[in-house]
């Protein structure tokens, strides 16, 4: 067992509040995000290529940085339906990185601006030539219009912002009241909530990743889109918990025994991660119907095979049994050196699901520079700051929620 020093009586401002030191980070966050935007931009105009590059690059980042938010609600939402005492100490941060759907909403501006007009390189299917032409689109057409798809992306983001705003919005009522009231709201709440958010980020995923490619169809492609969200959420969450550890709070509050339950977490997704593609895989390799084979045939060419294999070994086979010890989930400075491999494969992953789509120069090949950096860093650069924005503004744990002496006391067996 291990020995804890602090109990929900004794914590103090030092133990949950951050630091001074917070404003200068953040400062150097939005600076960096700022600086990433413009040089996208004029790197995007430069190509020449109507701001395809651009797109694609943007689109790719976009949807990395949004699929960790989407894990942490996902992680919000359950624990409050399961009722789970042990992670009270990092729900908080949790909910501090949900929070960030509404900024991630904002953030889809640049790709509406771009992808809903001509030529329409990001989404093929908005052409109303090729809706002529193309029967396979013109059959999707009452599910593939521009309409239709705006309602849809306001319901996404709508409904994810709601209850991002709700399970934090309750949670810091409660670390004023200490109402155990609003502990039975919550979970009243997450039943429903589950149920929308399966639905929601399994459409959000055909819509924004697979029709990025009309012609091709997969059932479990929203589940194989989920496992990767919440596997990044939870290298995520090591590394911001480590990282306000290192800034003096939550030391004696987030123990190795939480480390370790965020470590047996994304060693689960890593696994799933790999059992639903390979399952994607598997099937479509042993039908062999061209209309499904052709995912897999764009990704057999231009050095894509090579990033399908990094992936196999680097998302899958190489952290399966990095993490698969005790030791590596409870030491936090392993499952950090972890956290920060799985994030970028996790960067990789949804490359792989964009970029192979789309032909650049009449060729598919694997295409990684300075534009893709500068949006990296560009919506990176805003979501770390507003990330530190919302955790300088409330408590790192929620104070006064029934449950959080059985959080700072728990242990593994």
């Amino acid at each position: 067992m291990s020995a804890h020093t602090v109990d929900s009586s004794s914590l103090t401002e030092t133990d949950v509040r951050l630091s001074a030191t917070t404003s200068k980070g953040m400062g150097i966050a939005a600076a960096a995000g700022v600086v990433g935007l413009i040089a996208a931009f004029a790197l995007g105009g430069a190509q020449g290529d109507k701001w395809k590059s651009f797109l694609l690059a943007y689109h790719t980042a976009y949807i990395y940085f949004i699929s960790l938010s989407l894990g942490a609600l996902f992680f919000v939402i359950i624990q409050h339906l399961v009722k789970a005492g042990w992670s009270v100490v990092v729900r908080r941060l949790a909910e501090i990185i949900a929070a960030n759907i509404p900024l991630m909403a904002l953030l889809f501006l640049p790709t509406a601006i771009f992808a809903f007009q001509a030529p329409y390189d990001l989404f093929i299917w908005l052409d109303l030539e090729k809706q002529k032409t193309d029967h396979l689109i013109h059959a999707k057409h009452a599910y593939l219009n521009q309409g239709f798809f705006i309602v849809r992306l306001l319901i996404y983001f709508g409904a994810w912002s709601a209850l991002s705003w709700f399970f934090l919005s309750t949670s810091l009522k409660q670390d004023q009241s200490g109402d155990p009231k609003l502990t039975l709201l919550m979970k009243n709440v997450s039943a429903p909530a589950i149920l929308v958010f399966g639905l929601t980020i399994t459409f959000f995923a055909f819509d924004m990743l697979m029709s990025l490619n009309p012609h091709w169809f997969s059932t479990i492609f929203g589940v194989c889109f989920f496992a990767g969200s919440a596997m990044g959420f939870f290298a995520l969450l090591a590394l911001f918990a480590r990282r306000v550890q290192k800034g003096g709070q939550l030391k004696n509050v987030v123990t190795p025994e939480h480390y370790h339950d965020i470590g047996k977490l994304l060693f689960a997704f890593v696994f799933f991660w790999g059992y639903v593609n390979f399952s994607q895989f598997m099937l479509i390799w042993y039908a062999n119907i061209p209309e499904e084979t052709i995912y897999y045939q764009h990704r057999a060419v231009g050095g894509w095979f090579a990033i399908g294999m990094l992936l196999l070994f680097g998302h899958f086979l190489i952290p399966f049994v990095g993490l698969l010890s005790r030791y590596a989930k409870r030491i936090p400075q392993i499952l950090c050196f972890w956290g920060v491999w799985l994030l970028i494969a996790h960067y990789f992953d949804i490359l792989y699901l964009v970029k192979p789509n789309f032909e650049m120069n009449g060729e598919r090949y694997v295409s990684l520079g300075l534009l893709d950096i500068a949006c990296l860093l560009g919506i990176g650069g805003l979501y770390v700051a507003n990330l530190l924005r919302m955790a300088a503004k409330h408590p790192l744990v929620p104070v006064k929620d029934p449950r959080l002496d059985e959080s700072l006391a728990f242990h593994n067996i």
